[in-house]
């Protein structure tokens, strides 16, 4: 990637140009000495004079206020915020009308920032003051006062708490008072310029010590610059948190977020765009490119002719791929599209805004969208592709803790849809995007996970583990059998990736991880695991079986021994078992497959898993109730146990002689006053408890083969 720099012969302003802003991606306002405001359009090449201010009004910072849902089509929304030398800052709309000038600091007010939501203003001057202001101009609070000029502020991702700069220090400070204040020693010149990303939120600074430096939001450094030869004035984030640009004297850089600079490769297609490249992304063999007007997909069997539509806004921050079709988050909407070019569906939220969303907070499968919410970060909202309306009945994901980054599984059916996520303890969890009953929890697998990414052409999981490279060849474990979840990873040592390294891509059998230093390091693993998921979901289960005697690997029988039990093959669950010395499971398997009916069968499976309550309705169903009765006995859940023999007024004596069997084992007395109330009078007759019991049996067995005649 390079930078396209041009100069004009004539210069549209007289005097310095001391601050610029976008209003889209082709269109750019100015501000100079020469007190003009001059609009530029980067398609027509045609500049605009919007306003010549007073003489007096020496322009030094200018920020839009910012466009969201809320507020799109709000006259604000069309105006911006200028501070000048003269110790004020003026609200101008975009015509160029000055709609109201305050009176801020004494002395030049140095910069302004509208919040993210458009609801307050900060400005920083040479007094050394830091205010905050409501959206119509009205002073709310000083929230610091400096002994020395502030020279630059930035607001927190969440609006609650600024950044600014002291001399070689960077401070945090929330807007709550009595909150702890971050304070750190930045740099070894006084500090000029500072931007904090709402998407990455990470932090960048520029200083005379002719350095610019990266910092996460805890002050903890990420990239050092080697010195320039001028003192670095200016640094700004692109909205994606992906690239930054640098400033210094006749000198301009474009890097990516950790520091490094991007250069132009040598490729082997030209692709010529008639407008400016925006984004771009290659995935499941098609190229879906964004420029300022319109939206080109190539499939890689075809660079010669796109598929090509005209983009609603133009101004495309995110652009995520599916097997399927693709997602773009254009402006202030996002929007589905087929590789077709055909649009699909365009999910909505209150109060979503598209303006923080990145690969890490949005992901895409064949059939599901999900989306972290901002107003909470602890909820995940999700979607139906085809139709962009909530998934099921409406609910969405939410989860006891902040969630930083999700990704949904790529293969399978709807129903069996995963969706792993990383939260603020960096804990990894996992869980149904479909059911979230009690069954279907949240369930952890993995603790101080940094970054993850699910694997292309199956449900492999893998993550970077704070000094290892962890792969789950199959996640579904913990929902099938946990006890062999560790039998079925890979494992291997990360620190050679040095600190904070990121999971780029998995595709087939490599994964591509991002180093802090910029650097791609590619990883391979065992190719057998992606074919044995092939197989199974193909029910091909002898083919399985050989695949892993021929690999001769743990990991390979503990996928298949889970893989066999989700999907009811319990003579491959119990070859599988065996090879990795399971016994105990073996012949649990070999006992189900003795029992006398399809329905005892499946709630047995259901119980393997730890699925009491959908095992105890198969039962029920069936009119098994003496079934669904000893299995809560055998769990010891008593309560539960006797609340089905009271409900169906049936072996009401079977539970309370178990009961007290059980007492009696462990030289205890009965507390429980329902177990007290229903024993009172009551004779156990183990005689009689057997043969019905007995009896039971030999109904279950007699229904079973009258139902099934072929097999008596």
């Amino acid at each position: 990637m390079r930078l396209k720099i041009s100069l004009l012969k004539e210069p549209k302003h007289q005097e310095l140009v001391s601050c610029v802003g976008w209003t889209t991606a082709e269109e750019l306002y100015s501000c100079s000495d020469d007190h003009q405001i001059v609009k530029w359009n980067l398609l027509t090449s045609e500049t605009t004079q919007i306003v010549k201010l007073p003489d007096d009004i020496y322009p030094i910072d200018f920020h839009w206020f910012p466009k969201s849902l809320g507020v799109k089509k709000q006259t604000q929304a069309e105006s911006f915020v200028l501070t000048s030398s003269d110790g004020k800052f003026h609200l101008i709309s975009k015509l160029g009308r000055v709609e109201k000038s305050v009176e801020a600091h004494c002395g030049a007010v140095l910069a302004g920032r509208w919040n993210y939501e458009g609801t307050a203003l900060v400005t920083v001057g040479e007094d050394g003051q830091i205010k905050i202001w409501s959206k119509t101009g009205m002073l709310r609070s000083t929230l610091a006062q400096q002994g020395t000029p502030v020279y630059s502020v930035a607001w927190g991702p969440d609006s609650e708490k600024v950044l600014y700069t002291a001399g070689k220090q960077l401070i945090i400070k929330p807007l709550q008072p009595n909150a702890k204040v971050l304070q750190w020693k930045a740099h070894d010149g006084i500090i000029l310029k500072v931007d904090w990303n709402s998407v990455n939120d990470l932090i960048l600074s520029a200083g005379e010590d002719c350095k610019y430096k990266v910092w996460d939001s805890y002050g903890r450094p990420l990239y050092n610059s080697q010195p320039h030869e001028h003192p670095i004035t200016s640094v700004a984030w692109a909205p994606d948190g992906e690239l930054f640009a640098v400033g210094s004297f006749h000198t301009l850089r474009l890097c990516d977020k950790t520091g490094v600079r991007n250069v132009l490769n040598d490729a082997v297609d030209l692709l010529e765009f008639r407008d400016r490249v925006i984004k771009a992304s290659l995935n499941y063999a098609h190229l879906v490119v964004s420029t300022s007007l319109q939206c080109y997909v190539f499939s890689t069997k075809n660079w010669n002719t796109p598929i090509i539509f005209d983009l609603k806004e133009g101004t495309v921050s995110l652009i995520l791929q599916a097997e399927r079709h693709f997602l773009l988050v254009d402006g202030s909407s996002i929007y589905l599209y087929s590789y077709e070019g055909r649009f699909i569906s365009s999910p909505k939220f209150p109060g979503m805004r598209t303006d923080i969303l990145n690969a890490q907070t949005v992901s895409l499968s064949n059939d599901t969208i999900a989306i972290r919410d901002k107003a909470d970060e602890k909820i995940i909202f999700l979607f139906e592709a085809s139709t962009g309306k909530p998934l099921g009945d409406g609910k969405f994901l939410s989860h006891k803790n902040e969630i930083l980054e999700i990704a949904l599984d790529q293969k399978g059916l709807t129903n069996d849809r995963k969706i792993a996520f990383i939260d603020k303890n960096r804990d990894l969890c996992i869980t149904s995007v479909k059911r979230f009953g009690k069954e279907e929890q949240i369930i952890k697998l993995g603790t101080m996970v940094h970054t993850l990414a699910w694997n292309d052409t199956c449900n492999i999981l893998c993550g970077l583990q704070d000094t290892r490279f962890i792969v789950w060849y199959y996640p579904n474990t913990v929902y099938v059998d946990r006890d062999i979840l560790p039998k079925t990873l890979y494992e291997r040592d990360a620190s050679e990736f040095s600190k904070n390294p990121h999971i780029v891509s998995f595709v087939g059998n490599q994964v591509t991880i991002r180093r802090a230093d910029g650097s791609l390091v590619h990883i391979s693993i065992s190719p057998y695991p992606a074919i044995l998921h092939e197989y199974v979901s193909s029910s091909k289960w002898e083919d399985a079986v050989r695949l892993c005697r021929f690999v001769k690997e743990q990991t390979m029988w503990a996928c298949l021994a889970a893989m066999a039990v989700a999907n009811r093959d319990m003579t491959t669950a119990e070859i599988a078992y065996a090879a990795i010395g399971e016994i105990d499971k073996v012949q649990y398997i070999n006992s189900i497959k003795n029992l006398p009916s399809k329905e005892s069968k499946m709630a047995h499976i259901l119980l393997f898993s730890g699925n009491i309550q959908e095992a105890e309705i198969v039962l029920l169903q069936a009119g098994l109730v003496y079934q669904a009765i000893q299995i809560n006995i055998n769990l010891y859940n008593w309560e539960r146990a006797l609340e089905l023999a009271v409900k169906y007024k049936t072996h009401v004596d079977t539970v309370l002689a178990y009961r007290q069997k059980f007492l009696e084992t462990f030289g205890k007395q009965e507390t429980n006053k329902r177990y007290l109330h229903y024993a009172e009078g009551l004779q156990i007759d183990w005689e009689k408890i057997k043969a019905k019991i007995e009896m039971e049996i030999t109904k279950e067995r007699e229904q079973s083969s009258s139902s099934n005649p072929a097999r008596v």
